[in-house]
C-alpha cells in the first residue's frame, strides 16, 4: 500500500475517528467485527483481512471475521507466540513483514502470500485480538499504514470490549432476571404466608399464600403501608415487634390471634428476619404460619381428654350411688313383704322400688357409656324406641305439665343400635321439658324420607334458642343452663351417636316459638329372597 500525502492523511484520520466513534455505539460482536472489515476494505481498499481475537484462558487467537481467506486458514487456531499474529498478541506491538519468505514460522493465511501486517487491538492495557492484512506482492505494506490501522484496531478493540462487557452484563442481568423468577416461584409455591417490609413499614413482596390467609391480593398490598392496611396489627402489638427487628436487628417469633380482611379469626405463628444489605438493616422477612386447625385439632384432644375423664369420674358415681340404692331396694322388699300396711304405705313402698329401679336403670347407663360399648346395629323399630323412651321420662314430663303428642307415619325399620339411640332420645326429650319450665306440648313426628332414610322430629313449644346459640349447641362442654345443672356434653354425645349410625342430627329454633331437633337415620336393608 503506497504512502499517502499528509492532507490525504489527515482526511483519513479524521474519517477513522468518525468511525471509531459510530463503532464505539456498537454493542452486538458479531455485527461489530463485520463493520470493522467492511469499513477496513472501504478506507483501506486490503483485498483480506482477518481479526482474531485472543482466548486468554487457552493462550491462542481464534478466527472472529474475515474475507479473503480460505475455511482453512480461517478455522485454524494460532498459539500466542507462534507466526505474526502470535507474535504481535504476545508483545501487543505491530509488525509488518515484506517478505515472508524471511518469516521461518510463518502460519499459512491468503494463498500465494508474500507480504504481511499485524497490529494490536488494546484495550484497558491488554490485547484483546489481532488485526491482520496479507499480500501475494513483496513489500505491499509500508510504515505509513501501521499508523491508521492501529487507529482503527485500538478503537475496534474498545468497541470490542464493550460490547463483551454488555454482553457480560446482559449475561448477569439474564441470570439475575432468573434467579428472582426462581426465588419468586418459591415464595408462591410454599404454603407459609411470607411477606417483606421496608424501614418505613410498607410492604415490598406479598406471595400467594399470604394472599389467601389475609384476603388482600398481591397488587392491593405491595407499596402500602402495613399497619395501615392492617390496623388491627396494631392493637395486636404486632408494630413493636416488626420496629424491634428493625433496630436490632436480631429475629423476633411472636403467636397472635388475627382477624382478617373476611372477618375470619385465624391462630397464627409469625417468624420475623431482619433483611440485610451488610451490617444495615433494610427491612424485614415475615413468614406466617396458620395453626388454626392445628390448634382446633389440639382443643378436641384436650375435650376427649377430659370427656375420658368425666366417663372415668361417672362410672366411680354410678358404682358408689348402686350401693345405697341396693340397700334401699332391699329394704323396700322387705316392707312390702310385711302384713297389715295401710294401701297408702304400700304405695309410698312401691313408689320408692319404682324409682330405685329407674336409678340403677340410670346409673347403669352412666356405667356402660363409660365403659365404651360397641354399637351392635339391627333393624329396630323407630316408633317402638320412642315410647320405651317416653316410659323412662314419663315422671319428668308429668312433673314439668309436659304434654306428648305423637305424629307417627309409616316408617320402614332403621338400622341401629337400639340401647344408643334410646339415650340420643332421652336427651332430646328431657332438653325440650326443661326448655318449657311452665308447661307446654312436645310434637314428636316421624316420617319415611325416600327409600334410604327415616327422621324423627322433636318438636316443644318452648322458649326458643338464638341463633348464635344453634352455632355451638353441639359442642362439648357448651351449655346454656345455670352452673351445676348441666354439663353440656348431652347434645355433643347425640351427635355422635348419631353420626356413628351414619344419620344426621341438626336444629332449628326461634326465639319465644320453640325448637325443633331432626334426627335422621339410615333404614334397615330388606332382605328379600
Amino acid at each position: 500500500m503506497a504512502s499517502r500525502p499528509n492532507g490525504q492523511h489527515e482526511q483519513l484520520l479524521k474519517a477513522l475517528i468518525d468511525i471509531g466513534q459510530e463503532l464505539a455505539s456498537t454493542i452486538d460482536l458479531n455485527e461489530l467485527l463485520n463493520r470493522i472489515l467492511v469499513i477496513s476494505r472501504e478506507v483501506f481498499c486490503f483485498e483480506n483481512a482477518i481479526i482474531r481475537l485472543h482466548d486468554q484462558g487457552r493462550g491462542v487467537l481464534t478466527a472472529a471475521a474475515s474475507y479473503g481467506y480460505e475455511d482453512e486458514a480461517v478455522g485454524r487456531e494460532i498459539p500466542v507466540g507462534r507466526g505474526v499474529m502470535g507474535k504481535v498478541a504476545g508483545s501487543g506491538t505491530p509488525v509488518l513483514i515484506h517478505n515472508l519468505a524471511e518469516m521461518p514460522d510463518y502460519v499459512p493465511g491468503i494463498s500465494g502470500a508474500r507480504s504481511e501486517l499485524a497490529v494490536p487491538m488494546v484495550a484497558r492495557n491488554r490485547v484483546v485480538g489481532v488485526f491482520n492484512v496479507e499480500s501475494t506482492r513483496i513489500g505491499a505494506f509500508s510504515d505509513a499504514d501501521v499508523a491508521p490501522l492501529m487507529t482503527m484496531a485500538g478503537q475496534a478493540a474498545i468497541a470490542i470490549e464493550n460490547a463483551r462487557l454488555y454482553e457480560n452484563l446482559r449475561s448477569v442481568s439474564t441470570r439475575y432476571q432468573e434467579l428472582h423468577q426462581f426465588n419468586n416461584r418459591i415464595l408462591k409455591s410454599v404454603n407459609l404466608g411470607v411477606y417483606t417490609v421496608d424501614v418505613d413499614m410498607k410492604i415490598t413482596s406479598w406471595n400467594r399464600t399470604i394472599e389467601e390467609m389475609s384476603g388482600v391480593d398481591e397488587d392491593s398490598a405491595v407499596g402500602r403501608n402495613l399497619f395501615e392496611l392492617f390496623p388491627a396489627l396494631v392493637d395486636e402489638g404486632f408494630i413493636d415487634r416488626v420496629t424491634h427487628v428493625l433496630e436490632t436487628g436480631t429475629p423476633e417469633k411472636v403467636r397472635l390471634t388475627h382477624r382478617n380482611f373476611r372477618g375470619d379469626i385465624r391462630y397464627q405463628k409469625r417468624r420475623l428476619a431482619p433483611l440485610k444489605d451488610g451490617d444495615l438493616t433494610t427491612g424485614v422477612v415475615v413468614i406466617v404460619e396458620d395453626i388454626t386447625e392445628f390448634k382446633r385439632l389440639m382443643d378436641q384432644t384436650v375435650q376427649s381428654e377430659k370427656l375420658a375423664e368425666v366417663g372415668r369420674m361417672s362410672a366411680g358415681i354410678a358404682h358408689e350411688i348402686n350401693n345405697p340404692l341396693s340397700v334401699i331396694s332391699y329394704a323396700a322388699q322387705l316392707l312390702l313383704r310385711e302384713e297389715g300396711l295401710q294401701p297408702f304405705q304400700k304405695e309410698v313402698v312401691e313408689r320408692v322400688e319404682s324409682e330405685v329401679d329407674r336409678l340403677k336403670m340410670l346409673t347403669g347407663g352412666l356405667l356402660s357409656f363409660s365403659r365404651a360399648q360397641e354399637t351392635r346395629k339391627r333393624p329396630t323399630d323407630l316408633h317402638e324406641t320412642i315410647r320405651d323412651v317416653l316410659r323412662l321420662v314419663r315422671y319428668e314430663l308429668t312433673r314439668h305439665s309436659v304434654e306428648i303428642r305423637e305424629d307417627f307415619e309409616q316408617v320402614p325399620l332403621v338400622n341401629a343400635d337400639p340401647n344408643k339411640i334410646k339415650q340420643v332420645f332421652i336427651n332430646l326429650v328431657l332438653n325440650a321439658s326443661h326448655a318449657m319450665p311452665q308447661g307446654g306440648v312436645l310434637t314428636i313426628s316421624t316420617a319415611a324420607k325416600g327409600d334410604d332414610d327415616v327422621e324423627a322430629v322433636f318438636c316443644d313449644t318452648g322458649t326458643g334458642i338464638t341463633e348464635e346459640v344453634q352455632e355451638h349447641i353441639f359442642e362439648p362442654f357448651f351449655s346454656t343452663k345455670q352452673e351445676g345443672k348441666g354439663t353440656g356434653l348431652g347434645l355433643y354425645i347425640c351427635r355422635n351417636i348419631v353420626e356413628e349410625h351414619e344419620g344426621n342430627i341438626s336444629v332449628y329454633s326461634s326465639l319465644g316459638q320453640g325448637t325443633s331437633f331432626r334426627v335422621t337415620l339410615p333404614a334397615a336393608k330388606v332382605m328379600e329372597d
